[in-house]
């Protein structure tokens, strides 16, 4: 009990620990939408049938892939993906985090809040910070909508409840017919076509100012997408993303950009190795 205690005050105080990574905090949330998003409106309505829609895809995706079974690791990434999840621009959902049992280095994210990192991919991470910016990406992949936005959300100008919900949420065959052809193209994006490459880079920009909001160290993705560059084509790495090159040039602009400093922040490493060392998780 003491130590549970002791985690999650721990996680909790890199909430205060911001240090200046940012050099220009104030309009922080105004930067992590874009303007297209940040116009539509969403009703409850949308929000339910997109959690709906997101629980179908991640029971799909454990339907491939099974769950790293470890109470302790399952719990310490929850704790670190919420304290990132804090952050964002939907307090509209209540985010969930789970390890897949699998040596493919990845990540996958469903609507509605559900993500999940593989073992391969913790194995290959060296510290907290690393495994917080791979949260934080797939964390900005729901907060944008990245998956539901390919089914043409918005219904009508006078209407807030989207083609979308309308289909998913309704009754008979034509509907359920709908919900599955959706269900098997989400599928499609996250383990073979893959998201968009502007997407992608999106979701890049959103998980560098939330690990940096979050107090972590600023270059946290930068680091980790460098290793996966190195080992490309020598190691199982997932194949739907866009080049990492491109990838690591665009991060470096942001961080740029955003006044984000890669010597600032919390790395976490001990605490990292002793919950990754304990799950037995580390080859």
């Amino acid at each position: 009990m003491k130590k549970s205690l002791h985690l999650i005050i721990s996680i909790l105080c890199i909430f205060i620990y911001t240090n200046d990574v940012f050099s220009q905090p104030e309009n922080f949330r105004e930067r992590l939408s874009t303007q297209k998003e940040k116009e539509i409106t969403y009703s409850s309505k949308d929000i339910q049938e997109e959690v709906e829609f997101g629980r179908e895809i991640a029971a799909r995706i454990l339907g491939r892939i099974e769950l790293f079974v470890n109470k302790a690791l399952n719990k310490y990434v929850n704790l670190v993906g919420k304290s990132i999840a804090l952050h964002c621009n939907r307090s509209d959902i209540d985010f969930k985090f789970a390890v897949l049992d699998t040596n493919e280095i990845n990540a996958y994210s469903a609507p509605g809040g559900y993500v999940f990192v593989t073992r391969g991919a913790i194995q290959l991470m060296s510290d907290e910070a690393e495994l917080a910016a791979v949260l934080a990406h797939e964390i900005a992949h729901i907060t944008e909508r990245h998956i539901v936005k390919e089914f043409n959300i918005q219904a009508s100008e006078d209407s807030p409840i989207t083609a979308f919900a309308r289909f998913i949420g309704a009754g008979g065959d034509p509907a359920k017919a709908f919900f599955n052809q959706a269900v098997e193209k989400a599928l499609d994006i996250l383990f073979k076509d893959g998201y968009k490459r502007a997407d992608e880079l999106d979701s890049d920009r959103i998980a560098v100012i939330l690990i940096a909001l979050a107090g972590y160290k600023g270059d946290s993705l930068l680091r980790y997408l460098q290793k996966i560059s190195e080992i490309k084509g020598k190691a199982d790495v997932g194949k739907t993303h866009p080049v990492y090159e491109e990838r690591l040039s665009f991060i470096k602009n942001v961080m740029m950009t955003e006044g984000i400093f890669e010597d600032k922040g919390v790395t976490n490493q001990e605490r990292f190795y002793k919950n990754v060392v304990a799950a037995k998780i580390l080859k």
